[in-house]
Order: structure tokens, then C-alpha cells, then sequence
């Protein structure tokens, strides 16, 4: 695989039940702020239940966008539903509450360039 889709794939990994990240976020994490919906395809292509927790990332605005995957919005609603993520039946959510928030610790642990990592800081 390679460095772009491990590094996601590692990122979502440490997403705790009951919080939810965006895609952008996961951008953000890995160093590729702009690389959102290459977060999607790595997720739609290598997720799968139980080895990512890929239901916990969804848009910016708390909607469940998922597409083009075995799993159905649906799916991930109630895969969210039973991590206590509140989820509407049209599939939105409200991010600010369940956004998850890195400690500095998770922070120091992306191995990411210093004048990157002060950005990242000053966004969060």
C-alpha cells in the first residue's frame, strides 16, 4: 500500500467509539489538507467492518454522504447509533458535539513537519 493510504488508515484507527471525524479532518491528520475526498476512496477501498472504523468519518456538516461502497448509509448510521452517536433518519448528525478533539499527545504522534504541525495547532 502506500505511505497516503496507510497513513489514513492508521489516522481513522485511532478514532475512539462515540466521536466522529470529517474527511477533511483526516486530511488534516496525515498532512494532506486538501486530499478529503482521497480520504473517501481510501476509506471506501480498504475500510471494511471491523478492521477501520470507517463509520465514524463523515462530511463537515454531520451528514453521512457515503456512496459507491458495500455499505449503505444506513449501515453506518447504525453502526454510529451503536457507539451512542445520535444519527437522524435523513443521516445528520451534529458534528460539533460528537467531533472528536486531539489531545497533544495525538497531536505529537502524527510525526508531521514542525511548521505544519503549529498550523495544525492554531486550526484546532
Amino acid at each position: 500500500m502506500s505511505r497516503f493510504i496507510d497513513k489514513v488508515i492508521e489516522t481513522v484507527a485511532k478514532i475512539p467509539p462515540g466521536t466522529v471525524v470529517s474527511y477533511g479532518q483526516v486530511a488534516l491528520y496525515i498532512g494532506a489538507p486538501r486530499a478529503a475526498r482521497q480520504v473517501g476512496w481510501v476509506l471506501n477501498k480498504h475500510g471494511g467492518r471491523g478492521k477501520v472504523p470507517w463509520w465514524r468519518v463523515v462530511n463537515n456538516r454531520g451528514r453521512i454522504t457515503i456512496k459507491g461502497s458495500v455499505y449503505t448509509p444506513e449501515d453506518q448510521r447504525q453502526l454510529l447509533l451503536t457507539e451512542g452517536v445520535e444519527v437522524s433518519r435523513n443521516y445528520e448528525l451534529d458534528i460539533e458535539k460528537y467531533r472528536f478533539r486531539p489531545s497533544e499527545e495525538f497531536i505529537k504522534r502524527l510525526s508531521l513537519d514542525g511548521t505544519y504541525l503549529e498550523q495544525l495547532r492554531n486550526k484546532l
